[in-house]
């Protein structure tokens, strides 16, 4: 009596093939999990790329209230030395009718 001989691959396949539709879902269940996570990924990263934006758009707004500030300083700046010249009539002194006060 000889015993048959085993084949494992041709069992193996046999069961996937009589179990096709449960080999399928465990298929779409691991790609969905790959789906979930990839999504996290990039999730994450546009959070991450959103933050950055937010900190940009708050040092620009900084630097435009500083520019804000110094273009109203020079503006001011600008109109005493004109109120100056022209209703009371100031100019500036030329170097020979300057005076250098010295205390003792």
């Amino acid at each position: 009596m000889s015993k048959p001989q085993l084949n494992l691959p041709r069992i193996v396949l046999l069961d996937l093939w009589h179990h096709k539709w449960l080999c399928l879902l465990a298929v779409t269940v691991v790609l969905n999990a790959v789906a979930v996570v990839y999504a996290s990924h990039v999730n994450r990263q546009q959070v991450s790329r959103w933050d950055q934006l937010l900190q940009q758009r708050d040092k620009l707004d900084i630097e435009w209230r500083n520019l804000l500030l110094e273009e109203q300083a020079q503006t001011e700046h600008s109109k005493i030395t004109r109120i100056a010249t022209k209703e009371l009539g100031m100019h500036r002194p030329a170097p020979s009718e300057e005076v250098v006060v010295r205390v003792p």
